[in-house]
């Protein structure tokens, strides 16, 4: 079971998870896009509950059920969340070691920059991923 450790720029806020995530995506909708302020949103999936977080946080709604966390100090952004679905994705640039990453997928193609190739053979997805 791998363990996942990160937090912001400047320290003030710290997470962990220490289960294996629900799922590893990428995600190229326009939303992601301007919520990290890159071509795309690499995160990892967990339930809430398996994600501890230590300091001052801020949570904004991108969309109606989509709340994105962020540190108040840097800005930071780390987290997403579904309250009504009980997930929580975060951002492996945040994390310590954003190598743990293993994605899965790729959503939201239909939204990708057009210099962004993919030609990494996993899965792709022009909206959403399919229903599990």
């Amino acid at each position: 079971m791998a363990k996942y450790e990160g937090g912001c720029l400047c320290g003030a806020v710290r997470y962990r998870a220490d289960v294996d995530p629900v799922n590893e995506r990428i995600c190229h909708c326009r939303l992601c896009q301007k919520a990290i302020g890159a071509a795309f949103n690499a995160r990892v999936l967990f339930r809430i509950e398996d994600v501890s977080i230590e300091g001052q946080w801020a949570i904004v709604n991108t969309s109606p059920d989509l709340k994105r966390g962020f540190c108040p100090s840097c800005g930071t952004t780390m987290f997403s969340r579904r309250d009504a679905a009980g997930i929580m994705g975060i951002t492996t640039g945040s994390l310590d070691d954003p190598s743990l990453f293993r994605p899965q997928m790729h959503i939201f193609t239909a939204s990708k920059q057009p210099w962004v190739m993919l030609d990494d053979g996993l899965p792709q997805y022009e909206a959403g991923p399919p229903a599990a």
